[in-house]
């Protein structure tokens, strides 16, 4: 039976490197969703917004990875 949780953990290391990025991105395009159905904003105010909160959490994933990286790196 290992060898099944063995390939999930492969398939899903296919989709997802990062869970926290993966996390982070669909709560962030939840909040998207709800703040287009509930307040009363123009299509190109909402895509700014998408851009800008999906810019700035990729910015954080690979600065989270460079830090982990060059600590990586020190320590060896």
């Amino acid at each position: 039976m290992n060898w099944i949780k063995t390939i999930l953990r492969e398939i899903y290391g296919l989709f997802v490197d990062d869970g926290t990025f993966a996390l982070a991105i669909l709560i962030w395009l939840s909040f998207m969703r709800w703040t287009a159905s509930h307040l009363p904003l123009s299509p190109a105010t909402s895509a700014i917004m998408l851009f800008a909160g999906l810019a700035l959490i990729l910015i954080e994933s690979a600065v989270r990875f460079a830090r982990r990286k060059r600590q990586t790196i020190r320590k060896t």
